[in-house]
């Protein structure tokens, strides 16, 4: 059996719109952080698009690890195609600005899964300062339409459009 015979593969959609792209687990680099997603699949819920870290766009979850992974093979300059995992307390996340439409209580913690789909991202919240992100996940298809996608959900809004993520 060749590895390639042992990649995991999901399908992030956006639903609404009807597109999806398919990215390839990475394993190799982010076991845990894969192990997590994969055994909480499939996860869906509303779609948020990035204020501070530009091309991403991203859904919230409870969490879903029995322990929230480490922090393993992190990055705070995401590349397109970049699938990345977040952990934030309630706190982190809990101010307007954000648009968030509910309550992100403190002491509750809140796992973002985001899909980076264009260049020139940087992971610096004005709030926080550097964020790193666990990269668990490359597109492997499908990326020039999600960015399309994700380019029309910025610029006529994301409200009633929901991220989902499942196994292929």
């Amino acid at each position: 059996m060749t590895h390639r015979d042992t990649d995991r593969h999901i399908e992030i959609s956006l639903v609404k719109r009807g597109v999806h792209c398919t990215a390839k687990l990475l394993d190799d680099r982010a076991p845990i952080t894969c192990a997590a997603v994969w055994d909480a699949l499939p996860l869906s819920g509303d779609v948020y698009h990035a204020k501070y870290a530009r091309n991403e766009i991203y859904a919230l979850f409870p969490p879903f690890a029995h322990t929230e992974p480490p922090l393993e093979n992190p990055t705070v300059t995401p590349i397109p195609g970049d699938l990345c995992y977040f952990a934030f307390e309630g706190t982190e996340l809990g101010t307007k600005a954000y648009g968030y439409d509910t309550d992100v209580k403190s002491g509750a913690t809140v796992v973002d899964l985001a899909l980076f789909y264009e260049r020139n991202n940087l992971l610096l919240n004005g709030d926080v300062g550097w964020v790193p992100g666990i990269v668990w996940g490359q597109v492997t298809e499908g990326l020039d339409t999600m960015a399309e996608a994700c380019n029309d959900l910025w610029r006529s809004g994301a409200l009633g459009e929901t991220l989902s993520f499942r196994r292929v």
